[in-house]
């Protein structure tokens, strides 16, 4: 037997430091390779580290809450000698992939994908998108499955000493899903909920006690609509049961994670790209009607049309025509770019994030509209890979979901441009020499003033515009 030091490791783009918010497992538990065993929140998103050893924890370092530095080590696991001889040094020589096509696989033997698959399969996202998960830490050597023979799911090893058999008894029995449902690996958890993870980061936010839902998915799986529900009824009992009590005058909230991240941004984005903004109301009745018949489309069935995904398409579409906007500065030269990272803002209970939909230039409507609503639901679950974020090269906001007409927004740093588009609502307009009443919205952007000119950004925004105010210009 040896013993393992896990340090944190650094999962993309210049990682420096992260916040641990979950622990899967306790001292005593049995780990399996891959195995999620906590949750860090970087400056960027919420990550999932998977366990590079098989063995049993011997001692969490780090509590939960507290933020560390790459390298530092959060995890200790008592591991068998062969295991020992191919696990990944300490001190940050191997870190986590956040693409899994990028990272080193370990011993391709049958039970070593079975494993991977497994993990793969309870660490996967609503959406289906295997992308954000994280898999291998680049072991060399041999590993051992703790896969049942049989085609059973993978499931908890037996405890390795009595103690531990009695932690786990006390935790409850292991739940095995049923076939078609997500396989989920259980953790070192008080009670016996099955839950993914965004679930509980939502009932953590919402300061919801999961041991008190009964829940309504598969195998007794706790959906967010149950913990939203869970979450009203707490609040609506504590209106109708306690007295109100005196708020304190002042609330002081740590600077850390995305709203560090974010007001870091804003502060270089402002002070170095000198912002330049234009802004134009449009008659949007037309690509209203547009997203109806969309809607209405057996091609687009299960798949949600919004009025973003034409103002995203109108964007690609203008970027064509004046490619100046789609470019960076530096120093020394300008950067222009001749593809469309799409970054789309979008705002979730961590904080804003701007994910973008890389080589969208290359996309259908259809596809387009896919990756919208793939992005939206990854952000929301607050699953945003770091590499997700990174390279972008133009970016869109929807400030009209939130009833605004319209403001102006800030740059994406390292980016020239980024348009907004206002809420869209009926409004008197001149069509013909008549008033009438018609669907108008406001679009607009702020531009790097030092890379394009004013009729640069002119004619782009008008160029957006008028895809709005006719879409059958995208058949152009």
């Amino acid at each position: 037997m040896s013993e393992m030091t896990f340090p944190l490791p650094d999962v993309g783009e210049g990682l420096t430091e992260a916040e641990i918010v979950t622990w899967h497992v306790a001292a005593g538990d049995t780990v399996a390779l891959n195995q999620v065993i906590c949750e860090i929140e970087t400056a960027k998103s919420l990550v999932e580290l998977p366990s590079p050893f098989t063995g049993v924890v011997s001692e969490v370092l780090v509590e939960v809450g507290v933020t560390v530095p790459v390298g530092q080590p959060i995890l200790r696991v008592t591991v068998d000698a062969a295991d020992a001889d191919g696990a990944p040094a300490v001190g940050g020589q191997h870190h986590v992939a956040a693409d899994p096509q990028a990272t080193a696989a370990p011993v391709d033997t049958e039970e070593t994908r079975d494993v991977v698959a497994d993990t793969a399969a309870s660490v996967a996202h609503e959406n289906g998108e295997a992308g954000a998960v994280l898999v291998g830490y680049g072991t060399g050597g041999a590993v051992k499955s703790r896969r049942r023979r049989g085609g059973e799911p993978l499931v908890r090893s037996e405890a390795a000493s009595e103690g531990s058999a009695a932690a786990a008894a006390q935790a409850g029995a292991t739940r095995t899903p049923q076939q078609g449902s997500h396989a989920v690996i259980p953790v070192a958890d008080s009670s016996p909920v099955i839950a993914k993870p965004p679930i509980r980061k939502l009932a953590k936010d919402l300061g919801v006690d999961m041991t008190q839902i009964i829940g309504s998915g598969i195998a007794g799986e706790v959906l967010r609509d149950d913990v939203v529900r869970q979450a009203s009824q707490a609040s609506l009992f504590r209106n109708l049961s306690t007295p109100e009590v005196a708020e304190a005058r002042e609330e002081r909230i740590p600077l850390k994670g995305i709203r560090k991240m974010t007001a870091q941004a804003m502060v270089t984005s402002a002070f170095e790209a000198p912002h330049v903004s234009v802004f134009t109301d449009v008659d949007a009745t037309r690509t209203m009607e547009f997203v109806k018949r969309l809607k209405s489309s057996t091609d687009f069935a299960g798949v949600k049309v919004s009025p973003l995904l034409i103002f995203a398409k109108a964007m690609l579409w203008a970027v064509r025509r004046s490619p100046e906007v789609n470019a960076t500065f530096t120093d020394t030269e300008i950067i222009r770019h001749n593809f469309v990272n799409l970054g789309i803002a979008a705002a979730t209970p961590r904080g804003l994030v701007v994910p973008n939909i890389k080589d969208a230039q290359d996309l259908s409507l259809l596809d387009l509209a896919r990756a919208i609503e793939q992005l939206t639901i990854t952000a929301r679950d607050g699953r945003t890979q770091p590499s997700d974020m990174a390279r972008g090269t133009i970016t869109i906001t929807n400030i009209g979901v939130f009833g605004m007409d319209f403001g102006t927004p800030i740059l994406n740093p390292g980016e020239c441009g980024i348009m907004a588009m206002g809420t869209i609502r009926q409004k008197p307009w001149v069509v013909d020499g008549e008033v009438r009443p018609r669907m108008v919205t406001t679009v607009g952007g702020s531009f790097d003033h030092r890379i394009v000119d004013g009729d640069v950004i002119s004619r782009f925004v008008a160029d957006v515009a008028s895809v709005l105010e006719e879409p059958a210009l995208l058949l152009d």
